[in-house]
């Protein structure tokens, strides 16, 4: 009955939060289980273009490490944050949400290789947080119970955290970066005088993900409309 509740709540759990969630945890599974190995996963450019392991342009922003605090810190703020945006902002708009996720990984992927930089889900995650901390700064947050702020302060105290780790706060700032540049130019920059937006997703990602729009102008044939039932 306990997994029979587990498996309810988590099909409730938006479909973009869970597939990338599911994936970031099988794939360090796999890595911990010794299916796989880093050296498979990590972001290389020869080996994407002169050998094409394209995976490779994908599976650097899967694994986070191997399991221990610094994995369950990045999974709690991936789903978080994941969530809070795809069940916020992007309510009913599923395909916006995986064109904002492949916008940030390519733009990281260009931005990484100037740093040699070999995973960016910790600069995704950033990403993440910084676009819904900018889409709700009214927001409190408190942060593990230690400190309490308006959600714009947040990546950057995400950033301090991941310092205090001992990680390399090169991969928040680039997250922090490319988060910027996307709500700039979806939020602010069509709001301007003479501005419009210019991330605009593709038709094919919107008929694939959204449900379809209703016809304002359809009329129901008689037998669909509510009311008794006509013999």
């Amino acid at each position: 009955m306990a997994w029979q509740g587990l498996a309810t709540e988590f099909l409730q759990v938006p479909a973009v939060t869970r597939a990338y969630t599911t994936a970031c945890i099988l794939t360090t599974a796999a890595v911990q289980l010794e299916f796989l190995s880093p050296f498979q996963l990590y972001f290389n450019p020869h080996l994407v273009f002169r050998k094409f392991q394209v995976w490779r342009l994908v599976t650097n922003f899967l694994f986070f490490g191997p399991l221990g605090f610094s994995f369950f810190f990045n999974m709690l703020f991936v789903f978080r944050y994941c969530r809070m945006l795809e069940e916020g902002s992007f309510r009913g708009r599923t395909a916006d949400f995986v064109f904002m996720f492949l916008f940030g990984g390519v733009l990281m992927t260009l931005l990484g290789l100037l740093g040699s930089l070999f995973f960016l889900g910790q600069a995704l995650t950033a990403m993440l947080v910084y676009v819904w901390s900018r889409r709700s700064p009214r927001v409190r947050v408190n942060f593990f119970g230690l400190l309490t702020f308006q959600a714009p302060f947040l990546p950057w105290a995400l950033m301090g955290f991941s310092l205090l780790l001992g990680n390399s706060i090169l991969v928040d700032l680039l997250g922090i970066a490319v988060g910027h540049i996307y709500y700039f130019l979806e939020d602010v920059f069509p709001n301007q005088p003479g501005g419009k937006r210019l991330l605009l997703t593709p038709g094919f990602l919107k008929l694939l993900l959204d449900a379809p729009e209703e016809d304002p102008n359809y009329l129901p044939l008689p037998e669909e409309q509510p009311g008794p039932l006509r013999q």
